[in-house]
């Protein structure tokens, strides 16, 4: 009684929303007023010309009510939307959050019963002047249900845009940010689909180490595929996930697209062509297995990467304060050790660290890569200071005080603290090896991933281990002497050009501006530590008011850039030799137009990046071949962490900047380069 008392109040919507599409219902219509709260929220409301703008249709149900996704299942009916825009303006598919379940009588129901937001693309035409109106009208027809009741109800909403410079505020961008989340990110890889006496089987390409929810399902978008009431068996088979369930009488079409939900409002887009799937095979012991030996390889490729960021430009000096911590040959074999597993501590300890924030900040949904804190210039600002006041330190300005605990340590203390500048110094760089493995670490159990990062710490580590740890090295290593104090003063210069770096870095993140600020703090910070310098000659102690002073400069110079982030759109906009801001539609179009892209992500704080784009990108070489290929330059520029960005990289695998990647004339997936570049190789890209 309860399956014909359910179809008949169906059949009743059906009607009411045939009724309700010929004669618009009131503003009231429903029970008491409508029972789905909607609102149109646009991105921002001052577009640019030939940009794209996210609109999200904002639905909060009445407390037991619920609305319908795009394939309501057994009953119901998606929301029917009727757009009406201005001439040129274009507007995509809604692509909806994953839905839930609620089974009403053995029928099965793909329903929204909580805040939901669908998202649709709109697409602004080019050539439109500033200030140009676009009203934005959307009618919308919709079932809404309870448990015993469905009524069809109508929504007129309207958003005014204007065409603009097409800033997204930080609230915006954080409301939208957690809508993206709940929309299913589309899984590259293809996927497989057999129907085989009555039972359908999904095999869903899946790294064997990424986590999946216990209560992982599977949600049909293409109809008359599968049987929804029935239950459905979502087993780990090594570098897959497969799905078993009844499959639909009558079930036979070509493709299968669907989504499967992987953890909390985490969903993948799945697209499976029909074809063979072998039974599953693995077992619980197996895939565990799996996780330990992709937890190995990454390690490996962390520590070997780590290893290699040691003659990576932005570690030179850091390999400066190595050399001197090295060269005191008067150590002994038990404080040699001492010292290396002392500055081995402090690397792993800030890349564990490290990790341990982009882990949080992620699972939080933000969407951050290795280096995420050099988005900030008040972190700028501080390492700028830092940088600063280890050249005056090595140039003789004065002295680092050392607190008794490190005495008491027998240096150890020092030791950490250096490996811990090392490490957080060398956050702009990545290298070969380094990048694929921390991107296999996001997608690996947190203890495997705190693992991978610490491995990195190790890599970055090992040469001053093995010098601790073997004399024979230390021994090649010269006598302590005067020299040193010379040695000392030319190994400043490279600390100079690291903060000479990052004062640029500071002017391109943040301004002209903010540059200026930051040098007047360094100016402030140099007469603090000139004041110490003298106390120190005169036989005193650095000074608690000098150490008071110092402190106050790094807090109220990082204070005073928060929140002075410029528009980069004017630096964006002039690309060198010809390329164009990076954008997924413009990728799209220049797919669709037959053309090879190269696409590479930089940010102006990672001194690969332009390592690689001054030796290898922008070269004669390299323009003079794309030029006669006509393959398209795409440029992501991340320096402020732009999170539509962060999810595309983290899509190929990759935990931050560089990442290359070339997409041949008709090819599906793109090639992933190298993360050290030459002309050569950028020259040789098949353009056919």
């Amino acid at each position: 009684m309860r399956w014909f008392h359910y179809a008949m109040v169906t059949v009743v919507a059906v009607l009411g929303l045939s009724a309700a599409q010929a004669e618009p219902a009131a503003p009231d219509a429903g029970l008491g007023g409508r029972h789905l709260t909607m609102t149109l929220v646009a991105e921002t409301e001052h577009p640019a010309a030939g940009s794209n703008v996210t609109l999200a249709l904002a639905t909060v149900p009445q407390p037991g009510w619920h609305g319908y996704w795009e394939n309501p299942g057994d009953a119901g009916f998606p929301a029917k939307l009727d757009w009406s825009l201005p001439k040129g303006v274009t507007v995509s598919d809604p692509s909806y959050p994953v839905p839930g379940r609620l089974v009403v009588a053995d029928l099965m129901n793909y329903v929204f019963d909580k805040p939901y937001a669908p998202l649709v693309t709109l697409s602004v035409p080019a050539g439109l002047a500033q200030g140009t109106a676009l009203p934005v009208k959307l009618h919308v027809n919709y079932l809404v249900c309870s448990a015993t009741v469905c009524v069809p109800e109508t929504a007129d909403l309207a958003i005014a845009l204007t065409v603009g410079d097409g800033v997204i505020s930080a609230q915006a961008q954080a409301q939208f940010d957690a809508w993206h989340r709940a929309v299913p990110r589309p899984l590259d890889a293809k996927s497989v689909f057999q129907i085989a006496g009555g039972t359908i089987r999904i095999a869903i390409p899946y790294p064997a180490g990424a986590a999946v929810a216990k209560d992982a399902y599977f949600y049909p978008i293409t109809p008359g595929m599968i049987d929804y009431a029935k239950p459905q068996s979502v087993v780990r088979d090594g570098d897959r996930l497969v799905v078993e369930t009844k499959a639909a009488a009558g079930a036979g079409a070509a493709s299968l697209k669907g989504v499967l939900q992987i953890g909390a409002q985490q969903g993948l887009l799945v697209t499976a062509a029909a074809g063979n799937v072998a039974s599953v095979a693995s077992t619980a012991s197996a895939s565990r297995d799996n996780v330990w030996l992709a937890t190995a390889i990454a390690f490996a490729g962390a520590m070997l990467g780590g290893l290699i960021l040691n003659i990576m430009p932005c570690v030179f000096p850091i390999l400066s304060l190595k050399a001197l911590s090295l060269a005191r040959g008067h150590l002994d074999e038990r404080a040699a050790r001492h010292e290396a597993l002392a500055y081995t501590g402090g690397v792993v300890a800030v890349c564990v660290g490290l990790g341990a924030a982009i882990l949080a900040l992620r699972a939080g949904g933000t969407a951050v890569g290795w280096a995420f804190q050099l988005q900030d210039p008040r972190a700028i600002v501080l390492l700028l200071l830092l940088t600063v006041a280890l050249s005056l330190n090595l140039g003789g300005l004065f002295e680092i005080p050392t607190p008794a605990f490190v005495n008491r340590s027998g240096g150890a203390g020092g030791a950490f603290a250096t490996g811990a500048l090392a490490a957080f110094i060398a956050t702009p760089c990545t290298g070969p090896f380094m990048g694929a493995a921390l991107g296999a670490a996001l997608v690996l159990p947190w203890p495997a991933a705190l693992a991978v990062f610490a491995g990195l710490g190790l890599g970055l580590a090992l040469p001053f281990l093995a010098l601790g740890f073997v004399p024979a090295l230390r021994k090649r290593l010269p006598k302590p002497g005067m020299w040193m104090e010379t040695f000392r003063r030319i190994l400043s210069v490279p600390m100079w050009l690291t903060a000479i770096a990052l004062a640029w870095v500071l002017g391109k993140e943040a301004g002209v501006d903010a540059l200026a600020l930051g040098l007047v703090f360094t100016l402030a910070l140099a007469i603090v530590l000139w004041v110490a310098g003298q106390r120190q000659r005169a036989g005193l102690g650095f000074g608690v008011v000098t150490t008071l002073l110092l402190l106050g400069v790094a807090i109220v110079g990082a204070w005073s850039v928060n929140g002075r982030h410029p528009d980069r759109a004017a630096t964006t906009a002039a690309q060198p030799g010809g390329a164009e801001p990076f954008s997924e539609a413009r990728l799209e179009s220049l797919r669709k137009a037959g053309r090879p892209v190269f696409v590479y992500f930089t940010a102006d704080w990672c001194l690969t990046c332009k390592v690689n784009e001054k030796a290898a990108i922008e070269t004669d070489t390299t323009r003079a071949a794309f030029a006669a290929h006509n393959v398209a330059v795409l440029i992501g520029d991340w320096t402020n962490g732009d999170p539509v960005m962060g999810r595309f990289i983290e899509a190929h695998n990759r935990a931050g900047v560089p990442l290359y990647l070339y997409y041949g004339p008709g090819t599906g997936q793109p090639q992933v380069l190298p993360q050290v570049l030459s002309s050569a190789l950028l020259a040789s890209l098949p353009t056919k």
